[in-house]
């Protein structure tokens, strides 16, 4: 079993329809390619077509190509004789020898040099390799799987990527749908990341607000399921640490740890400061048009959260403190399903 697996929960179609695809293609003995934006959850796809392939007694090896560079990379990835460069004191085996028999997840693919792509197509075309500094060819029988956020056909129109190396890595290609495209999804994973941190805190998590619900489904997330998860974690915590047995409310403050009037560079001392929108970005920051319904729902269920809370969970005075009647209240209860709906936690 995949040792963390976070982003694999989820029940919307554009996300089960890739998870299909990885089921479809993990047992052919081919290169993959999946490409996502930062945050979809490529690594843990790598780690998927690995487990459901041929090769999962094998080794999965994992190395960011973006992290290194170019002379440690080509190391890295194809080992090095003694003597190779300098403090090159041993003889040291590569990322390929070790994956022998496995898979190999090269991530951020797009960031390797071009004398380290060159070797890459000789390992996908015939398996062979030499190591940094050495003339012995080597073979190796490795899987490879390679992810990236970028777009590698238009690199390899402006002869950025190599195209010959790109046709033999896309034999398939698995492309990840952002948050923002799976309905449903975020307020399923952020009640599993909040359940989380509930129990490193040792309490009990009293689930969210519907308001809460309702801000994170609407929220565009450009980080995705990791931007997610440390806010679900973060605002989880906060919000236990002040009210513990209260259901956790939608907090804009908890997007941006770094959000403060005292942040160095934050605020001019020309522009006064301004506050934060109560749940929500900007228009103008958002990801195509706004949903008008799910804007006026998500404050609906903001305004009878606070209420509610007021007055303690008694509907006649929470009617009375948003100026409506009772049965205008509970007419409004009934659209919104409110006490009805339930946090659960999503599974593979």
């Amino acid at each position: 079993m995949i040792g963390d697996t976070t982003q694999l929960i989820g029940e919307a179609p554009a996300w089960l329809s890739a998870q299909e695809h990885v089921s479809r293609v993990a047992p052919l003995e081919r290169p993959i390619l999946v490409i996502g934006e930062r945050g979809t959850g490529k690594e843990l796809i790598g780690e998927r077509l690995h487990f459901l392939s041929k090769r999962w007694e094998g080794p999965f090896i994992k190395v960011n190509c973006a992290a290194l560079s170019e002379q440690l990379l080509d190391s890295e990835l194809f080992g090095h004789e003694r003597g190779a460069f300098t403090g090159a004191t041993e003889q040291r085996k590569g990322r390929f020898e070790l994956a022998d028999g496995g898979t190999i997840f090269l991530d951020e693919i797009a960031t390797a040099s071009q004398q380290v792509q060159e070797k890459l197509l000789r390992i996908v075309e015939y398996g062979e390799f030499q190591r940094l500094g050495g003339s012995r060819v080597l073979s190796t029988n490795v899987r490879i799987v390679a992810a990236t956020n970028a777009d590698l056909p238009a690199m390899a129109e402006r002869n950025e990527f190599r195209a010959d190396l790109l046709d033999r890595l896309a034999f398939d290609v698995i492309t990840l749908p952002p948050l923002r495209a799976r309905p449903g999804d975020a307020s399923l994973l952020a009640d599993f990341f909040a359940r989380r941190m509930a129990i490193e805190m040792a309490q009990d998590f009293p689930g969210f607000a519907p308001s809460a619900v309702a801000a994170i489904e609407n929220h565009d997330w450009p980080g995705n399921v990791r931007e997610l998860r440390n806010f679900a974690q973060r605002l989880a915590h906060r919000s236990m640490l002040q009210a513990p047995d209260e259901p956790v409310r939608f907090d804009p403050a908890a997007l941006d740890p770094f959000a403060s009037p005292w942040r160095p560079g934050a605020v001019s001392k020309a522009e006064p400061v301004r506050a934060a929108s109560p749940a929500e970005p900007a228009l103008s920051a958002r990801h195509g048009p706004v949903d008008f319904n799910a804007e006026i729902a998500q404050v609906e269920l903001r305004l009878i959260d606070e209420a509610m809370a007021g007055a303690q969970g008694h509907q006649g005075r929470a009617a009375d403190a948003l100026g409506l009647t009772y049965h205008q209240f509970r007419g409004l209860l009934k659209k919104h399903g409110y006490g009805k709906k339930t946090s659960t936690s999503g599974g593979v």
